[in-house]
């Protein structure tokens, strides 16, 4: 005998509970985004939800989010914090191997026509294409690089491998040409060195990403070797970089000790250490006010130990350490995650490097790298 047992819920029942089972479930988010991000977490997701909804205009929904995370990043009032598009975002990883995909010039922003050429990579796409120091690039595939739009030209010029580019190039004696050029992929050597009057190594590093501790080793054992009796590290315009690489070259140049201190939001402190193989010569670091993060701390900590000289003009100040956190739709966001400190825990924002000799440059010769060199000279003292 089957025995049929009474429905514990009839259709009426779930007609009743499903409302106020799905009220219950949404204040519950509601109550978790509250506690999560708070109230003004809360009003840029309806401000989202009502652009989407209400908004007759045409828009792309990427460019909207990129512009707000922008001036999220904008509203922390923090110079080191940044916000980085999907595109922005792939280029910063390729150029953080020390690899990227261009031409082949290095430029500045000094002159309001255009991109000056600085250098050009030899036997790269721009030297091939007869691109030569000293020319002026005042337009990339039509677009304008005079005034502001000089600051867009490093963007656009890079591009796929493979792909052509339209370069309007002002010559030294003001002819202009267009000059089309193939993007490649091509490989940065982070150090430049040579060996300089008086036996002086010198060493100029353009950043602190991939492979640089290893290529500045490499160069300070060679000249070493071909009997440097003082180093001149060149830190002009150098951006910085990993936090690895500076350490590995601080704890090659110096001897046992704390040689970077970082401490997080939560007070928690870590201290890198040094071993107690170093370089033993005298030094001088060359400073401007391009030096900034791993590059300005290098010249702090080699003279906090009195292992250097810095000679330049004032830097920034820089004190904060930033993590790159990738999101959701392909950008990220850069923010400054730890505050950073010398071996023996003095900060420089604020202040900055303290200058051994505070110099200028000129249109004659280089006076930073000459009063670094009698700053060593006078530190060697006469010869015995």
């Amino acid at each position: 005998m089957i025995f049929m047992g009474k429905k514990r819920f009839s259709i009426l029942h779930l007609v009743l509970i499903l409302p106020a089972t799905m009220a219950i479930t949404t204040a519950v988010v509601m109550a978790i985004l509250f506690h999560l991000v708070g109230r003004e977490g809360l009003s840029l997701l309806e401000g989202m939800r009502l652009i989407q909804d209400r908004f007759v205009g045409e828009y792309t929904q990427t460019e909207m989010v990129d512009s707000a995370l922008a001036g999220m990043v904008d509203g922390l009032g923090d110079r080191w914090s940044y916000y980085l598009t999907q595109e922005e975002y792939q280029q910063q990883n390729q150029r953080r191997t020390n690899q990227y995909v261009g031409i082949g010039v290095t430029v500045d922003y000094t002159l309001e026509e255009g991109l000056n050429i600085v250098e050009v990579t030899k036997g790269g796409p721009a030297d091939q294409a007869g691109l030569r120091p000293g020319e002026i690039i005042t337009a990339v595939d039509g677009f304008s690089l005079a005034g502001e739009g000089r600051y867009e030209g490093a963007g656009r010029i890079q591009g796929e491998e493979g792909s052509t580019v339209v370069l309007e190039v002002q010559s030294t004696d003001g002819a202009v040409r267009r000059v089309e050029v193939t993007r490649a992929s091509l490989e940065t050597d982070p150090v430049n060195s040579t060996m300089l009057e008086g036996n002086v190594g010198y060493i100029a590093l353009s950043n602190f990403f991939d492979h640089s501790a290893e290529r500045l080793k490499e160069e300070v054992t060679r000249l070493q070797k071909e009997g440097a009796e003082a180093l001149v590290f060149d830190m002009r315009n150098n951006g910085g970089g990993y936090l690895t690489e500076l350490t590995e070259m601080l704890d090659f140049l110096l001897p046992e000790g704390p040689i970077f201190i970082s401490r997080d939001k939560a007070g928690h402190e870590e201290v890198t250490q040094s071993d107690a193989a170093c370089v033993e010569l005298p030094m001088a670091v060359l400073v401007n006010g391009n030096t900034y993060s791993a590059a300005e701390f290098f010249a702090a900590e080699l003279q906090e130990q009195g292992a250097a000289v810095i000679v330049g003009e004032p830097t920034s100040g820089k004190g904060y350490s930033q993590q790159t956190f990738a999101l959701p739709h392909g950008g990220a966001m850069a923010i400054s995650t730890a505050a950073y400190f010398t071996g023996e825990g003095t900060s420089l924002i604020g202040t900055g490097l303290t200058l051994d000799r505070e110099v200028y440059l000129t249109e004659e010769g280089d006076a930073q790298l000459e009063a670094a060199l009698e700053l060593l000279d006078e530190t060697q003292g006469p010869a015995a």
